[in-house]
């Protein structure tokens, strides 16, 4: 294992550990309920969007499973609090490539976009675990989706 490698390994195990974002929200706009079936992996996440529907306020998640998709929770929900819609929209593209990458090398811009969920480009070798890193940015992309949809319909 190279360096880079073994620093990876350790954002995912660290990131898992910290479970960022994790508990359920009082108030939210949007909720998906997701399940790897594969592994057994599942999440339950609520987002709150900003008062004028353009961002994301908060992230909660409750949930269980291995390292991967609790790890990548944990930096998605750190990552994407505060952020637009739209930049959302732009990383959960480019995780998703990532993801898609067979654990290639991806170019340095999107890296550091991705900050540390850039970590995941060595899980993207494994296609059964590709699924868990996925798991909770599906889960945004839906409860996100909720969400505009309630805030368009209250306008």
């Amino acid at each position: 294992m190279d360096d880079l490698d073994a620093m990876y390994q350790q954002i995912i195990l660290d990131a898992a550990h910290e479970r960022h974002g994790y508990g359920s929200l009082q108030i939210f706009d949007g909720e998906s309920f997701q399940v790897n079936p594969t592994c057994g992996d599942q999440v339950n996440l609520q987002l709150k969007l900003s008062a004028d529907g353009s961002a994301i306020e908060s992230i909660g998640w409750e949930g269980e499973g291995c390292s991967i998709s609790q790890a990548s929770l944990s930096i998605m929900s750190e990552m994407l609090e505060g952020v637009s819609l739209k930049d959302f929209s732009e990383r959960f593209d480019e995780f998703r490539t990532m993801m898609d990458s067979r654990g290639h090398e991806i170019p340095d811009e999107i890296a550091e976009h991705l900050e540390d969920a850039a970590a995941f480009v060595g899980v993207a070798k494994f296609p059964m675990r590709v699924k868990c890193a996925l798991l909770g940015w599906m889960a945004l992309r839906d409860a996100a989706a909720q969400a505009e949809a309630k805030v368009e319909s209250t306008h």
